[in-house]
C-alpha cells in the first residue's frame, strides 16, 4: 500500500474534519494530516511552504463550499502557484454537491484528480490512495 507523507484537508465543517481525520488515521497510510478551514488559509500556507518541500502535501482533499475563499478560489490560486511547486500534488474535490455542473467544472480542471461525493469512507479513501 502506498504511504502518503502529508495530506491537506481543506473544509470548514468541524464535524466532517473530525470524521475524515479519524477515518484517514485508521487506515495508517497517512503520516501527517493538516487541516484548513478555508481556501485562503490553505493557499497562504502553501505559499509559505513552497520552499520547504517536506511541508508540501502529496494529497489535497478540497471542499467547494467554504467561507472566505471557496474551493474554486483555492484552485484558481493554486494554478498560479503551481509553477513554483516542485512536486506533484493530487487534488480531490470532496463535496456534498451532486450538481452535474460542479462535477463537470471540476473534471475540466486538469489538476483535479477526481471528484468524490462526501462522506469519505475507509474503503473509498483506500481506493483513492491505491489509484495514486
Amino acid at each position: 500500500m502506498t504511504t502518503v507523507e502529508s495530506l491537506y484537508l481543506i473544509d470548514d465543517d468541524d464535524t466532517f474534519q473530525f470524521l475524515a481525520q479519524r477515518t484517514i488515521a485508521e487506515t495508517k497510510v497517512v503520516k501527517l494530516i493538516k487541516i484548513f478551514s478555508n481556501g485562503k488559509e490553505a493557499i497562504d500556507f502553501l505559499g509559505y511552504a513552497i520552499d520547504n518541500f517536506e511541508q508540501l502535501p502529496e494529497v489535497i482533499f478540497l471542499d467547494l463550499s467554504m467561507p472566505i475563499m471557496d474551493g474554486w478560489g483555492f484552485l484558481e490560486n493554486f494554478l498560479l502557484l503551481k509553477p513554483k511547486i516542485g512536486k506533484k500534488i493530487f487534488i480531490y474535490i470532496l463535496s456534498s454537491s451532486i450538481n452535474p455542473t460542479d462535477i463537470e467544472r471540476a473534471q475540466a480542471i486538469n489538476d483535479v484528480t477526481d471528484y468524490v461525493v462526501k462522506p469519505i469512507t475507509k474503503d473509498k479513501f483506500l481506493a483513492l490512495i491505491k489509484s495514486l
